[in-house]
């Protein structure tokens, strides 16, 4: 008999079947995934090449462009989270030395900064407050003061519950010279956004939101202003992966034959394809109605159980993640773990400038509905009346 080499046994854990829990995803994302999504990611693979592949690629893209409201050639998805759709966007816009305005209002300024950062830009920062939002003369000031390149701004501020409203910065920024770059992870498909009207330069979301596909690809679209600032770079962009020249062919947006750059996760653009279906199916006026219906139902809800909202001005409330202060004497931890073990619910807490001072709810896409209201409205009562509140 051979002696075995190995020094290392196979993992008990992995010996035994996988387990997972049915929770309902309450939180900033991800959210939870339809039956018909499931099985969409669940079909047998094909090549990334093949042609039905290819087909499947070019549905995602005419997907995109609706959800977007856009005509750019230069559409497609990242193969990555939201994150990476970030990362993509800063690093093939930006050449060391190029200047970024980052309009700070939450953790996902304080992310795009970072990465600007590591790329060389010169980044300035416009600041507001946790909870509130830039106007068009805040953005005007930021622009005259710093004569940026490219203007980072986040629609649905996730961390803070907050809608930018994007009314005339688009317009603001051309006339200063500058392109327009928005984060729209967090509400796309459930708050109206309008890249060609708006005159949004590049528009980027995440997979796992209100299109309630796994996290795993990214919806990307740079305007025309915006791919000729790409054609005239004077340097190669720093990541290989994530270089636009190269997705942009592998998603048949420049014209030339398709040439593999990486292997795609296809059944992640399976899933992705089917989530753009069922919001097409929906109509998106009809999903932005709907997220903001249950949003105004359970911010009543919410005052109705004596909790305070974190986002003061109606108008500026996110329709699809709510933020609601943590009452006080209470842990939030306490009252998230409750939702959990007793509800199997999540709801999140607070992330970057919010951290311990605010729970945030997620209602979107297949998750946006009335009688999710009402069951995360009971589940919170009942953490209040059982969770461990402090005298102070």
């Amino acid at each position: 008999m051979t002696t075995s080499l190995l020094r290392v046994p196979p993992p008990q854990e992995l010996l035994r079947p996988l387990a997972v829990p049915e929770r309902l995803l309450l939180g900033p994302g991800p959210s939870n995934v339809p039956s018909r999504i499931q099985a969409a990611g669940g079909r047998q693979l094909l090549g990334h090449m093949h042609p039905e592949v290819l087909q499947v690629m070019d549905e995602i893209k005419a997907g995109i462009q609706y959800a977007f409201q856009t005509q750019n050639q230069l559409t497609l998805a990242v193969s990555g989270s939201g994150h990476c759709a970030m990362e993509a966007a800063l690093l093939n816009l930006l050449e060391p030395g190029d200047t970024l305005l980052v309009a700070i209002n939450g953790i996902w300024g304080q992310r795009a900064a970072d990465i600007a950062r590591r790329l060389g830009a010169n980044v300035y920062e416009l600041l507001k407050p946790p909870g509130e939002y830039f106007t068009p003369q805040d953005i005007e000031q930021g622009l005259m003061q710093h004569k940026p390149l490219v203007l980072f701004i986040t629609h649905g501020e996730s961390s803070t519950g907050v809608l930018q409203p994007l009314e005339g910065l688009g317009e603001l920024c051309h006339r200063h010279g500058c392109l327009l770059l928005v984060d729209a992870v967090a509400s796309l498909g459930g708050a109206p956004i309008f890249m060609d009207q708006q005159e949004i330069d590049v528009l980027y979301s995440g997979s796992q939101k209100v299109l309630n596909a796994p996290p795993g690809s990214a919806p990307i679209s740079f305007s025309e202003r915006a791919r000729e600032k790409l054609l005239k770079r004077k340097t190669k962009p720093l990541s290989f992966y994530l270089d636009m020249g190269w997705l942009a062919n592998y998603w048949g947006c420049d014209g030339e034959p398709r040439r593999y750059h990486h292997t795609a996760p296809i059944n992640s653009f399976f899933s992705l394809r089917e989530g753009l279906a069922i919001l097409a199916e929906l109509g998106l006026e009809s999903s932005w109605e709907r997220h903001q219906a249950t949003c105004t139902q359970l911010c009543q809800g919410l005052l109705d159980l004596g909790l305070e909202l974190f986002v003061k001005e109606e108008k500026a409330r996110l329709p699809t993640i709510t933020t609601v202060n943590v009452p006080e004497g209470y842990n939030w931890k306490d009252i998230a773990a409750f939702l959990m073990d007793n509800h199997g619910m999540e709801i999140a807490g607070g992330l970057g400038p919010t951290v311990g001072k605010v729970l945030r709810i997620g209602l979107m896409g297949c998750n946006s509905t009335s009688a999710n209201v009402d069951r995360v409205l009971r589940a919170l009562q009942d953490a209040l009346n059982h969770c461990h509140r402090s005298r102070l």
